[in-house]
């Protein structure tokens, strides 16, 4: 027992988790600009230097305010044998696996919750104003929402039984994750086809993204695409050159820069009615091309 616990003690290598991340982020950006699926309405570079100033806010709000509170509840969870998990003296690669289910199905929630309570979503909005959608989309997240998300992830962690292993790997894999599914990249059909049915890909993420409403209530899952085929939530049937990516009455670049997005949680919420689509011929578990 005490192997395992120390063993469950550890992380990731520094040298491993950047590899990851930078490497995701590098063919990604690299695929996107040879094999793009949706054309630019907004300037790139002035886009990507918005949404890299936004990375940068998330990042220091991460490490001020919730590296401090959930590194040690998970040393605290593990050392105490808290938590769901801790309940059934599981070998470490079940728990592991168990625990990337859980955290990924409980953010899951998390995601639909920030479209559903208007404090949540004042603070998610920014992040779907974004009128393009690629890898740098997927850093851009206020940090106003990543506070709010503290005691969410804190009791995810307490609840579920998480190790510091099993927090380290999956908030790498939850990055690497994002950073794929928001990307512009087209992959094959016959590929997306058949990954879909297990992550969250590119064509599938950017139908979440849409204008039309009944498109952005749909494709809510991170990492694994189950949790929207268990809860019915899943829609493919979308054709991506009809997708309007965006927030309803926010589709002028001016109303969209760093300073505005920043405000926008803190403004008036007038909510904009969105378009709607016609009924498709397809099935909504059906990809399109």
């Amino acid at each position: 027992m005490y192997r395992r616990r120390d063993h469950m003690r550890g992380e990731l290598p520094t040298w491993l988790n950047a590899t990851l991340i930078v490497g995701t982020f590098a063919v990604v950006a690299v695929m996107e600009l040879r094999r793009p699926l949706r054309t630019d309405k907004d300037d790139k570079l002035r886009r990507n230097a918005r949404n890299a100033a936004f990375s940068a806010l998330a990042a220091a709000t991460v490490a001020v305010a919730e590296k401090p509170v959930v590194g040690p509840l998970a040393l605290r969870v593990q050392s105490k044998q808290l938590g769901l998990l801790k309940l059934f003296g599981l070998p470490p690669w079940a728990e592991l696996a168990l625990s990337l289910l859980l955290l990924d199905y409980t953010l899951f929630i998390w995601h639909v919750l920030t479209h559903k309570i208007p404090l949540l979503w004042r603070f998610h909005k920014p992040h779907h104003a974004d009128l393009d959608l690629d890898a740098s989309t997927a850093l851009r997240f206020h940090f106003g929402e990543l506070l709010l998300s503290v005691p969410w992830r804190a009791a995810q962690v307490r609840l579920i039984g998480v190790s510091p292993l099993g927090l380290a790997l999956w908030q790498t894999l939850t990055l690497v994750a994002i950073m794929f599914h928001h990307s512009n990249m087209r992959l094959p059909h016959r590929i997306e086809r058949r990954l879909c049915r297990l992550v969250v890909t590119p064509r599938m993420h950017g139908i979440h993204h849409s204008v039309v409403r009944e498109e952005t209530d749909s494709n809510w899952s991170t990492i694994f695409s189950w949790p929207d085929y268990l809860h019915g939530t899943i829609r493919l049937n979308v054709l991506q050159d009809g997708v309007t990516i965006g927030v309803p009455g926010f589709q002028d670049p001016q109303q969209v820069t760093i300073g505005k997005a920043l405000l926008m949680p803190f403004g008036p919420q007038v909510e904009v009615e969105g378009p709607t689509r016609e009924r498709l011929p397809v099935p909504r578990t059906v990809l399109a091309v």
